[in-house]
Protein backbone atom coordinates (compact mmCIF):
# COMPACT_ATOMS: atom_id res chain seq x y z
CA UNK A 1 0.00 0.00 0.00
CA UNK A 2 1.43 3.37 -1.36
CA UNK A 3 1.38 6.13 1.18
CA UNK A 4 -1.45 8.03 -0.13
CA UNK A 5 -3.45 4.97 0.02
CA UNK A 6 -2.46 4.30 3.46
CA UNK A 7 -3.56 7.97 4.62
CA UNK A 8 -7.01 7.76 2.61
CA UNK A 9 -7.65 4.29 4.38
CA UNK A 10 -9.13 5.53 7.88
CA UNK A 11 -11.26 8.14 5.98
CA UNK A 12 -12.94 5.37 3.76
CA UNK A 13 -13.22 2.99 7.07
CA UNK A 14 -14.79 5.85 8.57
CA UNK A 15 -17.86 6.81 5.99
CA UNK A 16 -20.81 4.88 6.61
CA UNK A 17 -20.83 1.44 4.72
CA UNK A 18 -24.17 2.86 2.38
CA UNK A 19 -21.50 6.29 1.43
CA UNK A 20 -19.07 3.63 0.21
CA UNK A 21 -20.71 1.59 -2.19
CA UNK A 22 -22.58 4.36 -2.89
CA UNK A 23 -24.52 3.84 -5.62
CA UNK A 24 -25.41 0.33 -5.98
CA UNK A 25 -28.16 0.88 -8.42
CA UNK A 26 -28.99 3.45 -10.82
CA UNK A 27 -29.96 6.81 -9.12
CA UNK A 28 -33.69 8.31 -9.81
CA UNK A 29 -34.23 12.27 -11.00
CA UNK A 30 -37.95 12.58 -9.87
CA UNK A 31 -39.03 15.54 -11.91
CA UNK A 32 -42.80 16.86 -10.72
CA UNK A 33 -43.41 17.72 -14.55
CA UNK A 34 -44.84 16.02 -17.90
CA UNK A 35 -41.54 15.17 -20.40
CA UNK A 36 -40.61 18.45 -22.52
CA UNK A 37 -40.80 21.27 -19.65
CA UNK A 38 -38.07 23.47 -18.78
CA UNK A 39 -37.82 21.36 -15.87
CA UNK A 40 -37.79 17.72 -17.37
CA UNK A 41 -35.07 19.35 -19.80
CA UNK A 42 -32.64 20.75 -17.61
CA UNK A 43 -32.83 17.25 -15.55
CA UNK A 44 -32.03 15.18 -18.51
CA UNK A 45 -29.51 17.65 -19.76
CA UNK A 46 -27.81 17.29 -16.46
CA UNK A 47 -28.47 13.54 -16.12
CA UNK A 48 -25.80 12.46 -19.00
CA UNK A 49 -23.16 14.62 -17.36
CA UNK A 50 -23.21 13.91 -14.41
CA UNK A 51 -22.90 9.96 -13.83
CA UNK A 52 -19.85 9.38 -14.93
CA UNK A 53 -18.63 12.32 -12.14
CA UNK A 54 -20.71 10.13 -9.37
CA UNK A 55 -18.95 7.12 -10.26
CA UNK A 56 -17.32 5.24 -13.32
CA UNK A 57 -20.72 3.04 -13.92
CA UNK A 58 -23.49 5.01 -12.27
CA UNK A 59 -26.50 5.64 -14.20
CA UNK A 60 -29.22 7.78 -13.58
CA UNK A 61 -32.75 7.51 -14.67
CA UNK A 62 -35.41 9.98 -14.68
CA UNK A 63 -39.15 9.46 -13.62
CA UNK A 64 -41.45 12.31 -14.13
CA UNK A 65 -44.23 12.22 -11.56
CA UNK A 66 -46.60 15.58 -13.02
CA UNK A 67 -49.38 16.97 -11.09
CA UNK A 68 -49.98 19.72 -8.45
CA UNK A 69 -47.65 22.47 -9.72
CA UNK A 70 -44.32 19.72 -9.03
CA UNK A 71 -45.78 19.03 -5.50
CA UNK A 72 -47.01 15.68 -5.99
CA UNK A 73 -42.82 14.40 -7.21
CA UNK A 74 -41.43 16.58 -4.26
CA UNK A 75 -44.28 14.76 -1.84
CA UNK A 76 -42.51 11.81 -2.97
CA UNK A 77 -38.87 12.41 -2.58
CA UNK A 78 -39.22 13.60 1.06
CA UNK A 79 -40.74 9.83 1.68
CA UNK A 80 -38.26 7.85 0.22
CA UNK A 81 -35.12 6.16 2.02
CA UNK A 82 -32.18 9.38 1.98
CA UNK A 83 -29.45 6.95 0.64
CA UNK A 84 -28.65 9.14 -2.46
CA UNK A 85 -30.69 7.01 -4.86
CA UNK A 86 -33.69 9.31 -5.30
CA UNK A 87 -33.37 12.73 -5.67
CA UNK A 88 -35.67 15.28 -6.79
CA UNK A 89 -35.04 18.00 -9.49
CA UNK A 90 -37.16 21.03 -7.78
CA UNK A 91 -38.58 23.92 -8.68
CA UNK A 92 -39.87 27.90 -7.44
CA UNK A 93 -42.98 26.16 -7.50
CA UNK A 94 -42.72 22.75 -5.74
CA UNK A 95 -40.41 24.51 -3.11
CA UNK A 96 -41.22 28.62 -3.17
CA UNK A 97 -44.76 29.01 -4.32
CA UNK A 98 -46.95 26.07 -3.54
CA UNK A 99 -46.15 26.13 -0.16
CA UNK A 100 -46.75 30.09 0.17
CA UNK A 101 -49.77 29.90 -1.63
CA UNK A 102 -51.41 26.72 -0.31
CA UNK A 103 -49.98 25.81 2.83
CA UNK A 104 -52.97 23.89 4.30
CA UNK A 105 -52.71 21.63 0.97
CA UNK A 106 -48.74 21.04 0.48
CA UNK A 107 -47.51 18.01 2.87
CA UNK A 108 -44.06 18.62 3.34
CA UNK A 109 -41.91 21.73 4.35
CA UNK A 110 -39.60 22.58 1.84
CA UNK A 111 -36.74 23.42 4.03
CA UNK A 112 -36.52 21.28 7.03
CA UNK A 113 -38.15 17.52 5.14
CA UNK A 114 -34.86 17.46 2.51
CA UNK A 115 -31.51 16.87 1.84
CA UNK A 116 -30.25 20.49 0.10
CA UNK A 117 -27.37 19.51 -2.77
CA UNK A 118 -26.99 21.76 -5.30
CA UNK A 119 -28.94 25.25 -7.27
CA UNK A 120 -29.23 24.72 -10.95
CA UNK A 121 -29.94 27.36 -13.08
CA UNK A 122 -33.21 29.70 -13.73
CA UNK A 123 -34.32 32.23 -15.16
CA UNK A 124 -37.38 34.85 -15.93
CA UNK A 125 -40.74 34.87 -16.51
CA UNK A 126 -42.02 36.37 -19.26
CA UNK A 127 -45.23 37.99 -19.93
CA UNK A 128 -47.10 37.40 -22.99
CA UNK A 129 -49.97 37.59 -24.90
CA UNK A 130 -51.68 35.82 -28.31
CA UNK A 131 -49.56 36.24 -31.42
CA UNK A 132 -53.08 37.77 -32.55
CA UNK A 133 -53.24 40.32 -29.82
CA UNK A 134 -53.78 43.96 -30.57
CA UNK A 135 -52.00 44.76 -27.16
CA UNK A 136 -47.69 45.44 -27.88
CA UNK A 137 -46.53 46.39 -24.82
CA UNK A 138 -47.45 46.53 -21.14
CA UNK A 139 -48.87 49.48 -21.27
CA UNK A 140 -51.53 48.56 -23.58
CA UNK A 141 -52.17 45.59 -22.55
CA UNK A 142 -52.50 47.39 -18.61
CA UNK A 143 -54.76 50.14 -19.90
CA UNK A 144 -57.23 47.39 -21.71
CA UNK A 145 -57.49 45.68 -18.40
CA UNK A 146 -58.67 48.68 -16.30
CA UNK A 147 -61.07 49.74 -19.07
CA UNK A 148 -62.62 46.17 -20.10
CA UNK A 149 -66.24 46.11 -19.40
CA UNK A 150 -65.76 42.48 -18.42
CA UNK A 151 -62.45 41.01 -16.97
CA UNK A 152 -59.33 40.22 -18.86
CA UNK A 153 -58.69 36.23 -19.11
CA UNK A 154 -55.33 35.00 -18.21
CA UNK A 155 -53.59 31.79 -16.93
CA UNK A 156 -51.02 30.05 -16.05
CA UNK A 157 -49.81 26.18 -15.42
CA UNK A 158 -51.15 25.53 -12.28
CA UNK A 159 -53.07 27.23 -9.24
CA UNK A 160 -50.05 28.22 -6.82
CA UNK A 161 -47.40 27.69 -9.31
CA UNK A 162 -45.11 30.51 -10.09
CA UNK A 163 -46.74 31.72 -12.99
CA UNK A 164 -50.15 32.00 -11.50
CA UNK A 165 -48.14 34.36 -8.40
CA UNK A 166 -46.06 36.53 -10.84
CA UNK A 167 -49.40 36.92 -12.61
CA UNK A 168 -51.67 38.16 -9.50
CA UNK A 169 -48.54 40.28 -8.21
CA UNK A 170 -48.44 42.03 -11.52
CA UNK A 171 -52.23 42.27 -12.02
CA UNK A 172 -52.00 43.74 -8.31
CA UNK A 173 -49.26 46.13 -8.97
CA UNK A 174 -50.98 47.41 -12.37
CA UNK A 175 -54.10 47.81 -10.40
CA UNK A 176 -56.34 45.77 -12.50
CA UNK A 177 -58.07 42.57 -11.80
CA UNK A 178 -58.36 39.67 -14.65
CA UNK A 179 -60.66 36.81 -14.59
CA UNK A 180 -58.02 33.23 -13.74
CA UNK A 181 -58.20 30.48 -15.78
CA UNK A 182 -55.73 27.50 -14.76
CA UNK A 183 -54.24 24.95 -17.24
CA UNK A 184 -52.99 21.18 -16.36
CA UNK A 185 -48.98 22.45 -18.03
CA UNK A 186 -47.36 25.32 -19.30
CA UNK A 187 -47.93 23.23 -22.69
CA UNK A 188 -51.95 23.51 -22.53
CA UNK A 189 -51.48 27.32 -21.77
CA UNK A 190 -49.31 27.97 -24.56
CA UNK A 191 -51.95 25.95 -27.08
CA UNK A 192 -54.85 28.35 -25.56
CA UNK A 193 -52.86 31.31 -26.24
CA UNK A 194 -52.72 30.01 -29.82
CA UNK A 195 -56.14 29.52 -29.90
CA UNK A 196 -56.68 33.29 -28.41
CA UNK A 197 -58.46 31.37 -25.60
CA UNK A 198 -57.02 34.03 -22.80
CA UNK A 199 -55.58 37.65 -23.53
CA UNK A 200 -52.13 37.11 -21.39
CA UNK A 201 -50.00 34.62 -19.34
CA UNK A 202 -47.22 34.66 -17.48
CA UNK A 203 -44.35 31.59 -18.08
CA UNK A 204 -41.06 30.32 -17.90
CA UNK A 205 -38.94 31.87 -20.87
CA UNK A 206 -37.82 27.81 -21.93
CA UNK A 207 -41.69 27.15 -21.92
CA UNK A 208 -42.28 29.93 -24.24
CA UNK A 209 -39.69 30.43 -26.42
CA UNK A 210 -40.48 28.20 -28.99
CA UNK A 211 -43.74 29.34 -29.36
CA UNK A 212 -42.49 33.45 -29.17
CA UNK A 213 -40.05 31.99 -31.95
CA UNK A 214 -43.06 30.65 -34.01
CA UNK A 215 -45.07 33.61 -33.55
CA UNK A 216 -48.01 31.81 -31.90
CA UNK A 217 -47.58 34.41 -29.10
CA UNK A 218 -45.70 37.44 -28.57
CA UNK A 219 -43.31 38.67 -24.98
CA UNK A 220 -44.52 42.31 -23.95
CA UNK A 221 -42.05 42.20 -21.19
CA UNK A 222 -39.71 39.99 -18.49
CA UNK A 223 -39.94 39.88 -15.01
CA UNK A 224 -36.42 39.58 -13.91
CA UNK A 225 -34.45 42.91 -13.63
CA UNK A 226 -32.43 42.95 -16.52
CA UNK A 227 -32.96 42.38 -20.46
CA UNK A 228 -32.02 38.31 -20.90
CA UNK A 229 -29.71 37.70 -23.94
CA UNK A 230 -32.16 34.95 -25.40
CA UNK A 231 -34.57 37.71 -25.56
CA UNK A 232 -32.45 41.03 -26.00
CA UNK A 233 -35.60 43.25 -27.38
CA UNK A 234 -37.94 42.41 -24.88
CA UNK A 235 -37.70 44.98 -21.84
CA UNK A 236 -38.27 44.49 -18.13
CA UNK A 237 -41.37 44.78 -16.27
CA UNK A 238 -39.30 47.50 -14.29
CA UNK A 239 -38.59 49.19 -17.11
CA UNK A 240 -42.39 49.10 -18.35
CA UNK A 241 -42.97 50.99 -15.17
CA UNK A 242 -43.31 48.34 -12.41
CA UNK A 243 -40.28 49.37 -10.18
CA UNK A 244 -39.07 46.34 -8.41
CA UNK A 245 -40.58 44.00 -9.82
CA UNK A 246 -37.85 41.02 -9.70
CA UNK A 247 -39.45 37.76 -9.90
CA UNK A 248 -37.27 34.28 -11.27
CA UNK A 249 -37.97 30.78 -11.93
CA UNK A 250 -35.25 28.26 -10.56
CA UNK A 251 -34.32 24.65 -10.16
CA UNK A 252 -32.47 22.70 -7.51
CA UNK A 253 -31.46 19.76 -6.57
CA UNK A 254 -32.45 17.95 -3.15
CA UNK A 255 -32.93 14.34 -1.55
CA UNK A 256 -34.72 13.17 1.05
CA UNK A 257 -33.89 14.70 4.80
CA UNK A 258 -30.87 12.67 6.84
CA UNK A 259 -28.89 11.57 3.79
CA UNK A 260 -25.22 11.17 4.58
CA UNK A 261 -23.06 14.06 4.21
CA UNK A 262 -20.65 12.03 2.44
CA UNK A 263 -22.82 11.36 -0.04
CA UNK A 264 -24.83 14.50 0.05
CA UNK A 265 -20.89 16.99 -0.82
CA UNK A 266 -20.33 13.77 -3.25
CA UNK A 267 -22.98 14.64 -5.12
CA UNK A 268 -22.85 18.30 -4.96
CA UNK A 269 -19.54 17.92 -6.51
CA UNK A 270 -20.60 16.10 -9.52
CA UNK A 271 -23.43 18.44 -10.08
CA UNK A 272 -20.61 21.41 -9.66
CA UNK A 273 -18.26 19.46 -11.83
CA UNK A 274 -20.92 18.47 -15.02
CA UNK A 275 -22.31 22.37 -14.34
CA UNK A 276 -18.52 23.99 -15.29
CA UNK A 277 -18.75 22.34 -18.75
CA UNK A 278 -18.87 25.22 -21.30
CA UNK A 279 -21.25 22.60 -23.67
CA UNK A 280 -23.84 21.71 -20.57
CA UNK A 281 -24.27 25.19 -20.16
CA UNK A 282 -24.21 26.33 -23.52
CA UNK A 283 -27.24 23.41 -24.67
CA UNK A 284 -28.71 24.92 -20.84
CA UNK A 285 -28.36 28.79 -22.12
CA UNK A 286 -30.02 27.52 -25.77
CA UNK A 287 -33.00 25.71 -23.67
CA UNK A 288 -33.71 29.04 -22.05
CA UNK A 289 -32.58 27.81 -18.70
CA UNK A 290 -29.49 30.08 -17.06
CA UNK A 291 -27.16 27.77 -15.34
CA UNK A 292 -26.40 28.64 -11.76
CA UNK A 293 -23.04 29.78 -10.16
CA UNK A 294 -21.33 27.43 -8.00
CA UNK A 295 -23.17 26.38 -5.12
CA UNK A 296 -22.84 24.19 -1.64
CA UNK A 297 -25.81 22.43 0.20
CA UNK A 298 -25.53 25.15 2.96
CA UNK A 299 -25.88 28.05 0.51
CA UNK A 300 -28.50 25.75 -1.35
CA UNK A 301 -30.47 25.54 1.58
CA UNK A 302 -30.32 29.16 2.13
CA UNK A 303 -31.28 30.14 -1.53
CA UNK A 304 -34.19 28.03 -1.51
CA UNK A 305 -35.34 29.56 2.28
CA UNK A 306 -35.47 33.16 1.36
CA UNK A 307 -36.98 32.30 -2.34
CA UNK A 308 -39.88 30.95 0.48
CA UNK A 309 -39.77 34.15 2.00
CA UNK A 310 -40.48 36.15 -0.64
CA UNK A 311 -43.24 34.12 -2.28
CA UNK A 312 -44.68 34.43 1.20
CA UNK A 313 -44.71 38.40 1.08
CA UNK A 314 -45.85 38.07 -2.79
CA UNK A 315 -49.41 35.96 -0.98
CA UNK A 316 -49.78 38.94 1.85
CA UNK A 317 -49.00 41.54 -0.67
CA UNK A 318 -51.41 40.40 -3.39
CA UNK A 319 -54.12 38.98 -0.24
CA UNK A 320 -54.74 35.88 -2.41
CA UNK A 321 -56.02 32.86 -0.70
CA UNK A 322 -55.63 29.41 -1.56
CA UNK A 323 -56.99 26.21 -0.50
CA UNK A 324 -58.04 27.82 3.30
CA UNK A 325 -61.57 27.85 4.50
Amino acid sequence: MNRRSFLAAPALLALPAQAQNFPDRPIVFVVGFLPGGSVDIGARLLADRMAPRIAPNARIIIENRPGAGGSLGAEYVARQNADGHVLGVHSASSHGTNPAALPDTVRYNPITDFSHIAILGGGPMVLVVPGSSPHRSVAELVRAARTAAAPLFWGSSGTGGIGHLTGELFAHRSEFRGEYVPFRGGSAVLEAMRKAEIDFSVEVMASALPHLRDGSSRALAITAPTRHANLPEVPTLQESGLAGFDIITWNVMQGPRGMPDAIQQRLNRAVMEAMSEAELRRRLTVAGIDPAEPSTPETTRDFVSAELAKFQAIVRETGLRLGRG
